[in-house]
């Protein structure tokens, strides 16, 4: 069995390997065009050859791209699902020339940095989609990174070189085998200084010696312990769920913390378009299903739904943005690209027109903005996009500027943040109920975007529009409403987040959507209560000699009347990943406080949400992630437990890949690996006593020179040892979480004081019953073991009498017999132990089997009960009722009746006290809390539930509170739960509205900080 979990393990191991290399060549083994001096001469290589400088050439149908490469030739359309999750295509235009005649001070702040410049910027492993190439030109890539130094080669080597993770339970477990090493110490100096006073030979007293050893230290034990993880693996798989890295089943049984993927994982990959408000006459009308009507053809509000996007078309289908894509479709109008006939023979300026699908003729007026003699022509209403602003996540917008066929004049339309938008427009064009409409749809988990349009001044024509900023074009705007869309929620999501919260475990969203995204979402699926506030901590670098600053805001979506008249508020905090990276940074004393209360994390980057899930394991939690995406590739290797939802990249990386697209595997995996953590811990105890049981049964008989026979221990190992482990393993998991969680340690308390407690009690029974049958032996002195006085069937006795003066039994003068009788086997203390150490190996395993509250009852275990009654029957029926044929085989001899009627109240006595013991006192909850209570601690080993971060009463003070402790005043493990704590003692916890805290001075090369503390002052 050992042998196949290990081959099993190996296997695994490179079968992750391979597909992990397999993934890295798919990208990284291209053959790619390269400029050799002219244009015109270029040379095919490998990508592997290729360098930092070479000019590569993107061809038309798309490549994978193997190194980052900056665009200075062209556009592209690339998706970069790998980096950001979403499967978005994104379009990458090339760099733009600094300007000319500009001093070298002002053209070196122009210099290229990857993440600056990322609109322009080809990443290692994103899959060029198409290519847009004008005026014959060909689309042109220079490399500026390769290998390992590529976004998808950190990736990469995060997966390869992840930091270790130790897990408790295998560290005790070795500590507990030297423990048992050093009891067989003491037994083989024991066996040893007795046989050399009975002057027993060498050899005879070395193989005593070893078998101590191998007695105390069972060599069976790794198959045991792996016999449990198997079978969890086993329904794991039936489930749908499969394992690269089966010990990680037993690590996910402590995880009290879960970060969850937004896109995909929680919510639906795209988005549905909720409803309209435009606004007429400065006021907002009722809100509006359906847009595609003829009466708002050509309003500007549907123009602006309309041009305002960055949608194109590959192989005929529309691409881009969700978002965008469902904002189109709901205005009915069609999209026309240039074809790249037409590209080849044009400029970059051929626009992109849209235009309704079915659109009836209007009336022409007359007008000196509108050229009569196109529009007669076409007889068409057409809106092209001359230039595109892409939406940047720092300025929350993005802009586009039209025209409409047969008009002379420019037409700019903006799309943004509500907020962001509304500062840009003229303030007489905002309704003074703006902001209340807006909290009023924020709140109801709507992600609501504004839109806003701007007729241009005739000086910017069509020449000078690309030598513009776009500050220049997205001032003095016209608000004309908002588009709300809805991200549905997967059906799943709110039930599982649910379950997880009444076990008492933390979930944490890690999205690389915004900010405004990721909040609705958690409200709406519970991550944060209705009552609870948002505190958004907005981390600034240090610049212009001033330092790092974290500015504090409240949510606008803050806890409405309703939700706080019947709940106590609480609050949670919210960062981005820019944010994030900088309290990494600076503040390293504060970030594990917002740890502590963190739940929304939006904008983070793949390494980022690797470092946030190393930070969380700082602090002593025990970390699941859960994706869907290539960019969570590096957290799901990193956490305790990853599972990922998806077949490709993720699952690579992934101990654990759900077919189930949605998080029900989390808790399922959870349950399972909780299970399977008490299955390991039963087992291991089980062992243990079977150890020392057997342990103390040989010390007792090497006292008279006497030893257990081969038939002896091959039934107790395999009819009772293996029978017990490997079914004492198949018990499922109870069907639901419980705030309690299975312990880690094998050295605490309670796992010491129950395996003591079983030891003693061997002890004694064993004890009793030796010197019984001694007793019982020496006061025959010579008469039959089972004479007519004793038992009617004398018959079955075995013809051996006890010799005057020696503790043995004499056997019949036969071959086998005189070998049985130069190892002394044969004798009643012998036959009594052999009963009695049976029934407790038997005691010892129905105490251990623990059922609720992580694993079904014991009785649903049949196979394990019809193992452990089959065994007790067949002890007990050779001890009442002896076989001769039996006897002989167990090297028994018959025990005396009055001795059997003992034995039998010793061995119900056992098994009623282990059961009391286990049950009654090591598990009592109730007698634990007492006992802590009055040592000044907190909760019992067992029932120690994990501090709630969601649950958060307000105390009389009436400061806000993110946890509680649960009670008592014993100072806990866990670093979160001391952090925690001290929280609560702190005045000044959590900072005010519109606050800001300042760095403090850098520590010095000892460590030791110089000068004071971040300092938080009100705004």
């Amino acid at each position: 069995m050992s042998l196949l979990s290990v081959c099993t393990s190996l296997y695994t191991v490179r079968k992750q390997y391979v597909l992990l290399h397999d993934m890295v060549s798919a990208h990284n083994v291209v053959r790619c065009s390269v400029f050799r001096g002219t244009e015109e001469d270029t040379e095919e290589i490998l990508s592997t050859d290729l360098v930092p400088g070479d000019v590569i050439v993107i061809p038309p149908n798309g490549m994978m791209m193997p190194c980052d490469a900056a665009l200075v030739g062209g556009t592209c359309i690339v998706n970069e699902s790998m980096l950001t999750g979403e499967s978005v295509p994104v379009m990458k235009t090339q760099l733009p020339l600094p300007p000319r005649g500009q001093p070298d001070a002002a053209v070196s702040e122009l210099l290229y940095d990857p993440e600056e410049h990322r609109r322009h910027t080809l990443f290692c492993g994103t899959e060029v989609i198409q290519t847009r190439y004008y005026s014959g030109e060909r689309v042109r890539a220079v490399v500026v990174r390769t290998g390992f130094s590529t976004v998808k080669g950190r990736l990469v080597r995060s997966i390869l070189f992840p930091r270790p993770s130790e897990f408790r339970l295998h560290r005790d477990a070795a500590r507990f085998l030297l423990g048992l090493v050093g009891l067989a110490t003491v037994g083989m100096a024991y066996s040893l200084t007795l046989s050399a006073r009975q002057g027993e030979s060498l050899g005879r007293m070395l193989v005593e010696a070893l078998d101590i050893v191998t007695i105390t230290v069972p060599p069976a034990l790794p198959a045991a312990m792996t016999a449990g993880v198997v079978y969890a693996q086993q329904r794991l798989r039936g489930g749908g769920i499969f394992s690269t890295s089966p010990q990680r089943i037993n690590t996910a049984g402590q995880v009290n913390l879960v970060c969850f993927d937004k896109t995909g994982t929680l919510t639906e990959d795209g988005l549905d378009l909720w409803g309209v408000r435009r606004i007429q006459d400065n006021r907002f009308c009722p809100p509006e299903h359906q847009v595609a009507a003829e009466s708002l053809e050509r309003s500007h509000f549907l123009v602006a739904m309309a041009t305002c996007h960055s949608l194109t078309r590959i192989e005929g289908r529309l691409s881009g943005d969700p978002l965008d894509v469902k904002m189109f479709e709901a205005t009915g109008w069609v999209l026309e690209e240039p074809s790249p006939e037409e590209t080849a023979l044009h400029d970059l300026m051929t626009p992109t027109v849209v235009r309704p699908a079915k659109q009836a003729p209007a009336e022409t007026q007359a007008s000196e903005e509108r050229d009569l003699d196109i529009a007669a022509v076409m007889g068409c209403y057409e809106v092209g996009i001359l230039a595109q602003f892409p939406f940047s996540s720092s300025l929350q917008r993005m802009s586009v500027v039209t025209r409409v066929l047969g008009e002379r004049r420019l037409h700019a339309y903006l799309k943004g943040a509500p907020e962001t938008v509304a500062r840009l427009c003229r303030p007489e064009s905002v309704p003074c109920d703006f902001w209340e409409v807006l909290e009023n749809h924020t709140a109801g988990g709507l992600r609501v975007i504004a839109l806003a349009h701007r007729c241009l001044e005739p000086r910017l024509s069509w020449h000078r529009l690309h030598s513009v900023n776009r500050e220049v074009v997205e001032c003095d705007m016209e608000l004309l409403g908002l588009v709300m869309m809805q991200n549905q929620l997967k059906v799943q999501t709110v039930p599982v987040l649910s379950e997880l919260h009444r076990a008492g475990i933390r979930c944490v969203m890690v999205t690389g959507d915004s900010m405004l995204t990721a909040v609705s979402v958690a409200r709406e699926s519970g991550l944060v209560p209705p009552q609870a506030q948002v505190i958004v901590a907005e981390a600034v670098p240090p610049r212009d000699g001033q330092p790092a600053t974290v500015h504090w805001s409240y949510s606008q979506e803050g806890p409405t009347p309703d939700s706080q008249a019947g709940a106590e508020p609480s609050y949670h905090f919210a960062l981005t990943g820019r944010s994030f990276c900088t309290l990494l940074e600076h503040f390293p004393d504060l970030l594990p406080k917002l740890l502590l209360c963190g739940t929304v994390f939006a904008r983070m980057a793949p390494e980022q949400k690797t470092q946030l899930v190393e930070e969380l394991q700082q602090v002593d939690y025990f970390v699941a992630m859960c994706g869907d995406g290539a960019n969570d590739c590096g957290a799901l290797k990193r956490a305790h437990v990853g599972v990922s939802l998806s077949q490709l990249e993720a699952s690579v990386a992934s101990p654990f890949t759900s077919r189930t697209p949605d998080i029900s595997c989390v808790p399922r995996l959870i349950r399972e690996g909780r299970a399977a953590l008490v299955t390991s811990f039963c087992v291991f105890k089980f062992m243990a006593l079977y150890s020392i049981i057997q342990y103390l049964c040989v010390l007792h008989l090497y006292s008279i020179l006497s030893n257990m026979g081969d038939a002896q221990y091959l039934f107790v190992d395999v009819a009772i040892i293996m029978s017990a482990v490997f079914t004492m393993s198949l018990s499922p998991p109870w069907r639901e979480l419980v705030p309690q969680r299975p312990p880690s340690s094998l050295l605490s308390p309670q796992l010491l004081l129950s395996v003591g407690g079983q030891i003693l009690l061997a002890l004694a029974f064993q004890t009793s019953a030796f010197l019984l049958a001694h007793t019982q032996a020496s006061a025959a002195n010579g008469t039959g073991a089972c004479d007519s006085a004793h038992n009617s069937s004398s018959d079955w006795t075995p013809g051996w009498v006890r010799a005057p003066g020696h503790n043995a039994s004499v056997p019949p003068l036969a071959e086998e017999e005189e070998e049985a009788e130069s190892h002394n086997i044969r004798n009643l203390e012998n036959s009594c132990l052999f009963f009695l150490s049976g029934c407790q190996y038997l005691s010892v395993a129905l105490a251990y089997s623990k059922g609720r509250p992580f694993r079904q009852p014991v009785y649903t275990n049949y196979l394990f009960l019809g193992c452990v009654l089959s065994a007790y029957a067949f002890l007990l029926f050779n001890l009442l009722h002896p076989v001769p044929a039996l006897l002989d085989v167990f090297q028994l001899v018959c025990i005396p009746v009055p001795l059997r009627l003992t034995l039998l109240a010793l061995i119900a006595a056992n098994l009623l006290l282990a059961l009391t013991v286990e049950s009654l006192i090591i598990d009592c909850n109730p007698l634990w809390r007492r006992l802590c209570s009055s040592q000044k601690q907190c909760l019992s080993p067992t029932d120690r539930a994990p501090m709630e971060m969601d649950r958060v009463p307000l105390p009389r003070g009436g400061r806000w509170r993110c946890f509680h402790s649960g009670g008592g005043g014993g100072a806990p493990h866990a670093r979160y739960q001391r952090l925690a704590q001290e929280l609560l003692l702190d005045p000044d916890w959590p900072p005010p509205p519109s606050a800001s805290t300042k760095a403090g001075p850098p520590r010095s090369h000892s460590g030791a900080l110089q000068g004071r503390a971040p300092q938080t002052t009100h705004l």
